[in-house]
């Protein structure tokens, strides 16, 4: 009888301990269950019930695993059990899943599984922490890693791994994929003259343009700045470049219509490179390098257009990228020097004026000629502190110059467009002046149209300072850009400068004859100095002085020469010949 009582005590016991192990795990934020080795359940709490979408505890306990979860066969909980008999494994042994459940519903959890030693028998414990709001964050943060803020579309990172996709593909296909690289034109301009919310608005409204040309395989991503990238991909062979074309064509046509803009009108235009799977590049990384490499080659033949990539441009940017490094110490390295090729008067022969032009001979790449790196200069920014040594250095000279023949002489110096954009440039003009005693008048800045092009309002606010200075403005190689006559009534120029295209065939063409004298008289009738440009005859002197051509420059006079030659030059030369009344 004591033993049946001891019996029952036991019992009694067990089962109040059960019961308050019940409760405990009832108590759980999160789903928990034990299970034995064969995959059947045999402790639930109710927030495993809930997150598996059923009514309560009592629906799970004694079924097997595969039996609560739609897709989980009896294999794969026999595989998650072995896990615990692994040597070396670490507990709780952790794991994402996503759990399909019957209601049809779908369930992101983290798994925590622990092993559980009852009378010898091993078991698994198992936490289920519903992750639905971590994992949209983790999706949120997956899609900021991917989206570009601003447009709404791809951004670098997604871009670079969507193009390495589509090469991949089309290299196990045996097709072809393209790549556009796509460069909105005087974009800057927008941001200077509206503000970067501005800019961001027509960011936004050119990427849907861009958009809507696309079909709905195709990748638009925004690369970087004002950059979009356009991937054709699963094209057939043979196919890619004119797909490529078509596209480029559409995409400089939209660019094209104008944009409306904080109720502004604003015209802008695409330059575009274009680089082809297999032909020009065998990955994502090359394709997209070529790419650029192209589109900096429609911009320098005029904007608004597109080339395909070439070996010829990489041997060029390769070439590029060794000036550009080059020129980053040739200032402190005293690399640079300037020469002074003499403008004379074309009726008394004075030499009245100079241009200063620049030479570099690196210690690394040796005589380098200026068509090689003033456009990497200007590409990189570098053209700046150039300039500035330019301006500066001219001056002095024309500061040693004082006393002697030349000490009235005006000295010429070419600017570039990122020089004109810095708006302390006034200030050291003004500054160059004063530290070397000139009077404004002795320097003239010559432009390119190209310069009056790429930001006309900005060049004529600083030109406008410049004229207030006193300083002399000029328009080079006149005739060789574009919308010549509109510049010459919208900027005030004091002179012009006859490129010497038209000048070469004075003698022999009547065409080039007539043009010449048709620049003159109009430069006479706008009140405009003139000069002739690559004055090589004699001939070509006489007919330029019977035009009324103000001035020659051209190597019938002089070559560039250092300045001590030069000065050598003007202290030789003939006394000009007095005036005939």
């Amino acid at each position: 009888m004591k033993a049946l009582s001891m019996v029952g005590l036991i019992y009694a016991v067990q089962d109040e301990i059960r019961q308050r192990y019940i409760n405990t795990i009832d108590s759980l934020s999160h789903g928990f269950l034990i299970r034995d080795r064969r995959g059947f359940v045999h402790v639930a709490n109710e927030r495993c019930a809930k997150l598996l979408g059923l009514h309560s505890p009592a629906d799970l306990i004694g079924r097997h695993v595969s039996d609560l979860l739609p897709g989980l066969s009896r294999e794969m909980a026999d595989e998650y059990f072995s896990r615990f008999d692994a040597p070396g494994v670490k507990f709780p042994i952790s794991d994402t899943a996503l759990f399909k459940l019957h209601n049809g519903t779908e369930l992101p959890v983290e798994l925590l599984g622990s092993p559980y030693i009852e009378r010898g028998r091993m078991y698994c414990m198992v936490q289920l922490l519903d992750i639905t709001e971590r994992k949209r964050k983790d999706d949120l943060l997956r899609q900021a890693a991917r989206i570009d803020p601003i447009t709404g579309y791809c951004n670098r990172h997604a871009l670079a791994a969507g193009l390495a996709e589509e090469v991949a593909r089309a290299a196990a296909s045996g097709r072809e994929c393209a790549v556009l690289f796509i460069d909105l034109d005087k974009f800057k301009r927008v941001n200077d003259s509206f503000g970067h919310a501005a800019g961001d608005e027509l960011l936004r409204d050119a990427a849907h343009r861009l958009h809507s040309l696309l079909l709905h395989a195709d990748i638009l991503g925004r690369f970087g700045g004002d950059e979009f990238i356009i991937v054709l991909p699963d094209l057939a062979p043979g196919t890619g470049a004119r797909a490529a074309g078509d596209c480029a064509r559409e995409v400089i046509a939209a660019m094209g219509e104008g944009f409306e803009l904080s109720r502004h009108a604003i015209t802008i235009s695409a330059s575009i490179g274009i680089a082809c799977y297999p032909l020009h590049g065998g990955d994502g990384d090359a394709l997209l390098r070529n790419a650029d490499i192209a589109m900096y080659e429609a911009k320098k033949g005029g904007r608004g257009d597109w080339r395909f990539f070439n070996d010829a441009m990489n041997a060029a940017a390769k070439d590029a990228l060794a000036i550009d490094g080059a020129l980053r110490c040739a200032i402190e390295d005293r690399e640079f020097r300037l020469v002074y090729q003499a403008i004379t008067d074309a009726h008394t022969g004075k030499l009245t004026k100079v241009e200063a032009l620049l030479r570099w001979k690196s210690a690394l790449l040796g005589q380098v000629p200026p068509d090689r790196f003033i456009a990497v200069a200007e590409d990189s920014g570098m053209i700046v502190p150039i300039g500035t040594w330019v301006l500066r250095q001219a001056c002095r000279q024309v500061a040693l110059w004082r006393d002697g023949v030349l000490g009235e002489v005006t000295i010429s110096i070419n600017v570039s467009a990122l020089q004109l954009a810095d708006p302390g440039f006034v200030a050291l003009v003004r500054q160059a002046l004063a530290d070397n005693g000139l009077e404004p008048h002795q320097l003239e800045l010559e432009l390119t149209e190209r310069v009056l092009i790429d930001d006309a309002g900005g060049v004529h606010a600083m030109l406008e300072q410049l004229r207030e200075l006193g300083v002399g403005i000029s328009l080079d190689d006149f005739g060789t850009g574009y919308s010549s006559l509109s510049y010459l009534t919208q900027f005030h120029l004091n002179t012009l400068k006859i490129d010497r295209a038209f000048v070469m065939n004075i003698e022999h063409s009547e065409r080039s004859h007539n043009l010449v004298h048709a620049i003159i008289a109009m430069g006479h009738s706008l009140g405009l100095q003139l000069v002739a440009e690559g004055v090589e005859t004699a001939g070509q002197a006489a007919i330029l002085e019977r035009m009324g051509c103000h001035y020659l420059q051209g190597y019938h006079i002089s070559r560039p020469i250092p300045p001590d030659e030069l000065l050598r030059f003007a202290i030789e030369r003939p006394a000009p010949a007095a005036s005939v009344i």
